[in-house]
């Protein structure tokens, strides 16, 4: 008589689908908890009277703290119980989102989105690495496609979901929203999730999770300052030199690690390198951007937070649509010229919309906006998938962390530098001559700033003058956009390997917008 032993018992458990939609309600509030908050900028900027650099620090205070913590929050998972930390990771999430609603200063909001980032985590990476011990092979596939789904479609429903709480209730609201989903997801992982952990996991390496939690902070930090403080000033010099020194060493400690949480030596692989490197060029690129437009939508535009969104929609839609597009053109033509098209497009995109004038309708805006979606789902969903299976199977998982923790870099990174292009231009050519001292100030912090002292005082000039400014610094950025998506094109063309999916050592899965994301938890499984 055949045994069944306690992990297929697990998998024929009838409340496995329900464990599934509490992973899938936890994964959609993450989801749009990526987007949702950057509708709200400009009316955080308002009613915080928040800085540009300080609405940067709100973004990327929760980015930096994920990108830093997420390889040791994976390895916690695998030795004290994925369930058990994910619940944490829920609670932590829910804890900052929390004070986020009862604070009215920006320093107390950035510190709130720093312990969400801390949550966030847990939760992602963890969310699907519990799929194994819950689902058999043959209906893992749907699962897994499930909790991907729910963080994609997460996307465009946070700025339309953000617009609708802006436009009834205060800036607070769209942290409030997650109270009860994050409830929900915890009461249903607390009874219906099994436990699973993987004890022979390594142990997490405390000075290298330090390392590169301060010397990504060091160089956010450097980056946005340098517009306020200059460039050549001692504290913006200094924080580079300290990021230099600290990733440096955790570059050093990584590579004579035995089994490092970062395993630097995959970028020695071309295809991994160039597909890692589009791929972070194409977060770094579209997380600026989602920084950038809503206050040019809102403060330029005249629309309020929901109307918003509903403009961002043309970009969101264009990426869903190539990003199951580009899976059809690699089977057919590989992933070099899907990748290299991709880049171009993004290129034409951001060159396009550096045109934008302020007197330039939405349509113009829809149109290089459409035309960048397109160009960031045919670059980075292939770029993501190839690079994963255009190395040695026994170092996908490890190389699933590093391309994740890479994307996220290079997404804290383009808020930090894009916002301070677009700060320092505005900075620069804001027309303040005429203002007494501390209403210049308020002008030159932000275009809602402006915008508020020229409503006060009666002065359209300077309302004019600021949109001006703003759509300069916006047309500056979108032009070292496509610099940057060009000079990867041509890398790309020339120097990645053109290696189909079913001739890699082991084909990635065809993920979907979302999925590199996941995968980092698919790497611990497998240690």
């Amino acid at each position: 008589m055949a045994t069944v032993t306690h992990a297929e018992d697990q998998r024929r458990d009838p409340r496995r689908w329900w464990a599934l939609g509490a992973l899938v309600t936890s994964m959609l509030v993450l989801g749009f908890d990526m987007t949702i908050l950057n509708v709200a900028l400009p009316t955080m900027a308002g009613q915080l009277g928040a800085s540009t650099g300080e609405l940067q620090w709100i973004v990327d205070a929760y980015i930096v703290v994920f990108a830093a913590l997420m390889l040791p929050a994976g390895l916690l998972g695998d030795r004290f119980g994925r369930r058990r930390m994910l619940i944490a990771g829920l609670g932590v999430f829910l804890a900052g989102a929390l004070c986020g609603t009862l604070v009215h200063t920006p320093g107390p909001v950035i510190a709130a989105r720093a312990v969400m980032g801390v949550g966030a985590a847990l939760v992602i990476p963890l969310g699907l690495s519990v799929l194994p011990s819950m689902f058999a092979p043959e209906e893992r596939g749907k699962a897994v496609a499930a909790v991907t789904a729910s963080m994609a479609a997460g996307m465009p429903l946070g700025p339309l979901i953000g617009g609708v709480l802006l436009d009834h209730y205060w800036w607070g609201s769209i942290f409030l929203i997650n109270v009860p989903m994050v409830a929900i997801g915890i009461t249903a992982c607390v009874f219906l999730l099994p436990e699973s952990r993987d004890p022979s996991s390594p142990k997490v390496d405390v000075l290298s999770t330090a390392s590169s939690a301060l010397g990504l902070g060091a160089l956010v930090f450097g980056i946005i300052e340098a517009p306020g403080r200059g460039w050549g000033s001692p504290e913006v010099i200094g924080s580079f030199a300290l990021s230099a020194v600290l990733l440096a060493a955790l570059v050093v400690r990584e590579r004579r690690a035995v089994r490092p949480m970062l395993d630097i030596r995959l970028l020695g692989h071309r295809g991994f390198l160039f597909n890692t490197l589009a791929a972070t060029l194409g977060t770094f690129v579209f997380s600026g951007l989602l920084f950038m437009l809503p206050t040019y939508l809102q403060e330029v535009g005249g629309t309020d937070a929901f109307g918003t969104g509903l403009r961002l929609l043309p970009m969101m839609g264009g990426l869903m649509v190539s990003a199951r597009l580009s899976t059809l053109l690699v089977g057919r033509a590989g992933p070099r010229p899907v990748v290299t098209a991709g880049l171009a497009v993004l290129c034409f995109a951001a060159l396009l919309g550096s045109r934008t004038e302020t007197g330039s309708g939405y349509g113009f805006t829809a149109l290089w906006l459409t035309i960048a979606g397109v160009g960031f789902g045919l670059a980075m969903v292939p770029a993501m998938d190839a690079a994963l299976g255009g190395i040695p199977a026994e170092e996908a998982g490890s190389g699933s962390g590093l391309l994740m923790t890479l994307r996220q870099v290079g997404g804290a990174i383009g808020i930090a530098l894009l916002g301070s292009l677009v700060a320092g231009t505005y900075g620069d050519r804001v027309d303040t001559a005429r203002l007494p001292a501390e209403a210049a100030d308020a002008a030159r912090a932000s275009l809602t700033g402006a915008h508020a002292v020229a409503e006060q005082l009666g002065l359209p000039a300077l309302a004019r003058s600021a949109d001006t400014a703003y759509v300069d610094g916006m047309s500056a950025v979108l032009v070292v956009c496509g610099i940057a998506a060009l000079v990867a094109a041509l890398l790309t063309a020339v120097l990645l390997p053109n290696q189909r999916p079913g001739e890699a050592l082991e084909p990635a899965p065809a993920p979907d917008v979302e999925t590199p994301d996941l995968a980092p938890r698919q790497a611990h499984g497998r240690q």
